[in-house]
């Protein structure tokens, strides 16, 4: 479904790069003849103004049980995964902006009286920031096969106490220093969120971040063991409502004229704190935001984004005021694929098509 044809017409005749039909038709062919797999949801926006939009059937997933081939639509609940993660940064932002937290460098130990004896050696050094940036040191590994005793996020779904289990684990370098994506540590900014608010992190998102976005239509996926809301990965939403996030962060978090974030909390998770390494698609990483690079006709960009299992993105251009939202349905599991293998279908596609199609490549 094309939106906006009318406005495509007319910016084309004054000379703007915004794309013709033409490109978008190709763009979709290929997607529909599975150029690239099992896309179900693909946005583009611009300037704030929704260019393009489009749904198709594929198999799915929630939260790892198939659900076959379905329909996907505007109003469809699509699994988030790590995508999830980025909201929860959100909400530190929000905490902080509201005096709840103090800043970024507070001691997490602070937070966590009745884990005081966990607090030992280099872990006393760690802080919100080492959180938000992956870089905690803990000795964390979720990429290990789920039979694999090793696999800390597995350990950590089987522990009675999350929080306790990751902060129990050993710290093997220095807070700070290097990057390892973990899914554990934004589990403790989730409980954090709890105990700063006396909110769980799902109810202090519908009344701060939800609500003032319009969001009204979500489900975020409870842990039976735990009761808590999955801060790693239990988001689900409509592709809109993930656009409505791009579109906060690409405008300084302010929304419709409400100051919905900070903006210096905006500037500071889409800026690259910590480099990452091993990668075939080199990039560092902000406040539980990705960062990319890639080469565009008027320079280098940094381009942040919120990256989830299966090709879920939220892409983040506020250089040329562009936001790209993807759901698909390219899961993998942890042992059986590198987790760089999910990050290639949407990559391509954004340097293949779409931005060729905004006249920016």
């Amino acid at each position: 479904m094309k939106h906006f044809y009318f406005l495509f017409l007319l910016l084309v005749a004054c000379g703007s790069a915004d794309p013709g039909t033409d490109t978008f038709a190709k763009m979709e062919a290929d997607i529909t003849n599975g150029v690239y797999p099992n896309i179900h949801g693909l946005l583009i926006s611009r300037n704030d103004s929704l260019l393009y939009e489009h749904y198709w059937p594929g198999k799915d997933q929630m939260l790892g049980q198939d659900l076959g081939v379905i329909a996907h639509g505007k109003d469809s609940l699509h699994d988030t995964r790590s995508v999830t993660k980025s909201f929860v940064g959100a909400c530190i932002g929000i905490a902080i902006g509201q005096g709840l937290i103090k800043s970024v460098d507070t001691p997490i130990w602070s937070f966590f009286p009745e884990y005081a004896r966990l607090d030992t050696g280099m872990k006393k050094t760690l802080t919100l920031r080492h959180l938000l940036t992956m870089s905690s040191g803990l000795d964390w590994n979720e990429i290990l096969p789920s039979t694999d005793p090793k696999n800390t996020d597995v350990g950590m779904d089987r522990s009675s106490d999350p929080i306790k289990y990751v902060l129990s684990l050993p710290i093997i370098h220095p807070a700070g220093t290097v990057w390892n994506y973990s899914g554990g540590t934004t589990e403790v900014l989730g409980a954090i969120i709890r105990k700063v608010s006396g909110k769980s992190v799902d109810s202090f998102a519908r009344q701060y971040l939800f609500e003032p976005l319009g969001i009204d239509h979500w489900q975020w996926i409870r842990d039976p063991q735990w009761g808590t809301p999955s801060a790693a990965a239990g988001l689900r939403l409509s592709p809109g409502d993930l656009l409505k996030f791009g579109l906060l962060y690409a405008n300084g978090g302010v929304w419709k004229g409400r100051s919905v974030l900070p903006a210096g909390w905006v500037d500071s998770s889409l800026a690259t704190h910590i480099q990452r390494e091993s990668s075939d698609r080199p990039g560092g990483y902000g406040y539980l935001f990705w960062t990319f690079t890639t080469q565009l006709k008027d320079g280098l960009l940094s381009m942040p984004a919120c990256l989830g299992n299966g090709d879920q993105w939220v892409i983040i251009d506020r250089k040329h005021r562009v936001v790209v939202v993807v759901t698909a349905g390219n899961y993998v599991t942890a042992g059986n694929q590198n987790r760089r293998t999910e990050q290639k279908t949407a990559f391509n596609l954004l340097n293949d098509d779409v931005y060729p199609g905004l006249g920016l490549k």
